[in-house]
C-alpha cells in the first residue's frame, strides 16, 4: 500500500474522512475501526463483487461479513433494490450496530446509502467506490436514494457515510465507458469552482485518459477536496451545494427521457453541461473551452433528440425548482457558479430545441 492521502469532510460530529490511495482493498489498511459493531453487509453489484469482494473481507478483519450483489446499473436503482438489502439485513439478524458497506459505483453506494438511512431508522455506512465517477462525486457528501418513474433521485435521504475508501487500482478494471463517464463529474468541479484547476485538465485530458496514476490520483484528490468543502459548507443543500449541480437539471431529464440507463450519468452530464454554459452569459470564448474539454475526453456535447416539451417536463420534477419556477446552476466565469432563476427564457428554448450549445 502506498501512502495515502486522506481528506476531511468537516460536519462536526458527522465528519467523516476520505482516504484515497493505491493497494487499499486488501493490504494493510484496517477498516473495522470504523465499524459501528462486528456485523456488517457488503453492498455490491453482479460485475464488482467478483473483483473486490474478497479483498475487502480482508480490510475487514474478524467482523462478520455478510453480502449481497445487486444487479448491474441505474435501470436497477429503485425501491425494490432498496428493499432487497433490507431483506438481507432482516435475514442477518442486523442490529443498530451493524454497518452497511457499499462496494461500487454510484448506484451501488446511492442505493446501499438509502438502505442503511432507512434501517432501524439508521445504520452506520461505508463507501468504497470503484468507478471514477463515484470516487469523484456520489461517494462523498451523503446523498443517498433512488430514481422514481418521473424524475431522477426523487426517492432518498441525507447519510452521511462514516469512511470513504478510494482505492485507485479499481480504475484498471473500469470500461473505458465508464472512465470517460467520471470526467464528466471531474471536469465539472473545475467549472464550478477552480479555474486553474480546469486549466490543469486541459493540459493533461490525454494523460487522464490514458490512466495515468499521477494523473488520476491528482484529479480525484483535487475533485474531492472541493467537494468535500462545498458539503462542508452547506450539507443539505439549502444554498451553496446546489453549484455541485451544474448541468444536472438538463441531464436528469435527458436520462429521464430516454430511460434510465440508456446513457450513462456522466455522459447526460457532460451534454447538460454544455448546454447551462449555452444559458449562461459568460464569454464564448470560455463557453468554447468548456465544450471543448468536454469534447476532448470523449464524451457528448448535445443530447439525444428528444422534444423540446418533453425535456422542458422533465425538467420541473428537478429538485431545484421552486414555486413551481425553473432554478439553473449557471456561469459567470469559468470556476464561477451560481444557483439562480433568472434566466432568458427564450435562451432557454433555444437550447433545448438546439440541444447543442453551440456558441
Amino acid at each position: 500500500m502506498s501512502n495515502p492521502r486522506t481528506i476531511k469532510v468537516e460536519l462536526g460530529q458527522r465528519s467523516y474522512p476520505i482516504t484515497i490511495g493505491s493497494g487499499l482493498l486488501g493490504g494493510d489498511f484496517d477498516m473495522s475501526g470504523h465499524l459501528a459493531g462486528a456485523d456488517c453487509l457488503v453492498v455490491s453489484n453482479e460485475t464488482v463483487a467478483p473483483l473486490y469482494l474478497d479483498a475487502l473481507r480482508k480490510n475487514l478483519g474478524n467482523n462478520t461479513v455478510h453480502s449481497i450483489d445487486l444487479a448491474d446499473g441505474e435501470a436497477f436503482k429503485t425501491m425494490a433494490s432498496v428493499e432487497s438489502v433490507v431483506d438481507s439485513l432482516v435475514s442477518a439478524q442486523a442490529n443498530r450496530d451493524t454497518t452497511v458497506i457499499a462496494l461500487g459505483g454510484g448506484v451501488v453506494g446511492d442505493i446501499a446509502g438509502f438502505a442503511a438511512a432507512c434501517y432501524m431508522r439508521g445504520v452506520a455506512f461505508i463507501q468504497v467506490p470503484t468507478t471514477l465517477l463515484a470516487q469523484v462525486d456520489s461517494s462523498v457528501g451523503g446523498k443517498t436514494g433512488v430514481n422514481h418513474l418521473h424524475g431522477k433521485n426523487l426517492i432518498g435521504a441525507f447519510h452521511q457515510p462514516r469512511l470513504v475508501v478510494i482505492d485507485t487500482d479499481t480504475l484498471a478494471t473500469l470500461p473505458d465507458r465508464e472512465l470517460k463517464a467520471g470526467l464528466a463529474e471531474v471536469i465539472k468541479h473545475g467549472v464550478i469552482a477552480d479555474a486553474d484547476y480546469f486549466g490543469w485538465l486541459e493540459g493533461n485530458m490525454d494523460a487522464l485518459l490514458a490512466r495515468d496514476a499521477d494523473a488520476l490520483a491528482y484529479a480525484i484528490i483535487r475533485s474531492c477536496e472541493i467537494k468535500a468543502a462545498v458539503v462542508a459548507e452547506d450539507e443539505e443543500e439549502r444554498g451553496k451545494r446546489a453549484l455541485l449541480n451544474f448541468g444536472h437539471t438538463f441531464a436528469h431529464a435527458i436520462e429521464n427521457c430516454l430511460g434510465y440507463g440508456e446513457w450513462l450519468h456522466g455522459e447526460a452530464v457532460a451534454a447538460g453541461m454544455v448546454m447551462a454554459a449555452k444559458l449562461s452569459d459568460i464569454d464564448r470564448a470560455e463557453a468554447g473551452r468548456i465544450r471543448g474539454l468536454i469534447a476532448a475526453a470523449g464524451l457528448p456535447v448535445s443530447p439525444p433528440t428528444i422534444a423540446a416539451d418533453e425535456l422542458r417536463k422533465a425538467m420541473e420534477m428537478d429538485k431545484k425548482v421552486q414555486k413551481k419556477s425553473l432554478r439553473f446552476v449557471l456561469l459567470k466565469s469559468i470556476g464561477n457558479a451560481y444557483v439562480t432563476g433568472e434566466y432568458s427564457e427564450s435562451r432557454l428554448n433555444e437550447v433545448l430545441l438546439r440541444g447543442d450549445g453551440r456558441t
